[in-house]
């Protein structure tokens, strides 16, 4: 296997893992909130994921002068701290599922980011696959959750906050960070957000004194701490490194999956689900292909006429 493939392997199978993880993170984010506020999960989300990086922090720290500092603290505070409470406040009034779709819009914005700010080129059929992709999130969301689109976006306003900010993020570290590995770029990121994070979960929430007087939180704090570790440190050092092997389009894909990933938990937890609902997954997967695709139509076209023809 070549160099080229071996990339093209890796790239696919970070990928799908991230769809699998952060597909799941919604339904995590939903039990989390059985126990505690939005605002107690946003903060605890970003606390136990600083304090599984900080061991990390002081070998790194003195290696980077005030800019580069603060374009961590932009990059945490963009990727991880404001959508953490974003996504939880959401829920409050959507379910899993929906969340997970509407998630997909930070392909757009990170395309939209990427021409306004950072001279990001792409093709024609990308934007075609931007659009499909976005069309069958759209529709999918329409029919979820059994309310309507209005009611539905009522609520997702703050994940569409958040998937602006994705985005910006997104071409940060493409940009911004490029030279800088994927692991210290989140170590640095959690660093100064879980400090800020930790002050206002101590001091403006009642988490303490809930884990105090109720046993019961202890499963929801497993719930959270699961999503802290695996979906929020875990998931973004592969994804900073997907950032830097790939196209932002490429990275900011995953979001046109994981909406499968988050419908079928929604399944499980008995959330609203019907057949004709694969119409609009079924166009989510065409945009995911036609946005990462790098070569015209055209040539994809007389490529498979060849090899049929080779076949016959």
């Amino acid at each position: 296997m070549n160099p080229a493939t071996k990339q093209k392997v890796l790239s696919w199978s970070i990928l799908f893992f991230l769809v699998l993880v952060w597909g799941s993170s919604f339904i995590l984010i939903k039990r989390g909130l059985v126990y505690f506020s939005p605002l107690e999960v946003g903060t605890l989300r970003i606390s136990i994921s600083f304090l599984v990086i900080l061991p990390f922090v002081f070998a790194r720290i003195k290696k980077y002068n005030l800019k580069m500092q603060l374009i961590f603290f932009i990059s945490g505070l963009l990727g991880n701290a404001i959508p953490a409470y974003l996504f939880a406040q959401a829920e409050t009034g959507l379910d899993s599922a929906s969340t997970g779709v509407l998630n997909s819009l930070t392909t757009l914005f990170a395309l939209l980011a990427g021409l306004l700010f950072f001279k990001l080129k792409i093709k024609i059929i990308n934007i075609i696959g931007v659009i499909i992709g976005l069309i069958g999130a759209v529709g999918l969301l329409t029919v979820s959750g059994g309310n309507s689109l209005n009611f539905n976006l009522s609520y997702g306003a703050y994940v569409i906050i958040a998937t602006i900010m994705y985005a910006l993020n997104i071409n940060i570290i493409k940009y911004y960070l490029k030279e800088v590995d994927a692991f210290t770029i989140a170590v640095m990121a959690f660093f100064y957000i879980g400090i800020i994070s930790s002050v206002i979960l101590f001091t403006s929430t009642d988490f303490y004194w809930q884990l105090k007087s109720d046993p019961k939180v202890f499963e929801g704090l497993l719930y959270v701490g699961i999503l802290a570790v695996l979906g929020t440190i875990i998931a973004l050092i592969l994804f900073n490194y997907l950032i830097k092997i790939t196209s932002v389009v490429f990275s900011a894909s995953v979001t046109y999956l994981m909406p499968i990933v988050a419908v079928m938990w929604g399944i499980w937890d008995g959330e609203k689900f019907e057949w004709f609902f694969l119409v609009w997954i079924g166009l989510i997967i065409v945009g995911v292909l036609l946005v990462n695709t790098k070569k015209p139509v055209r040539t994809k076209l007389n490529w498979f006429l060849t090899r049929a023809r080779d076949k016959i």
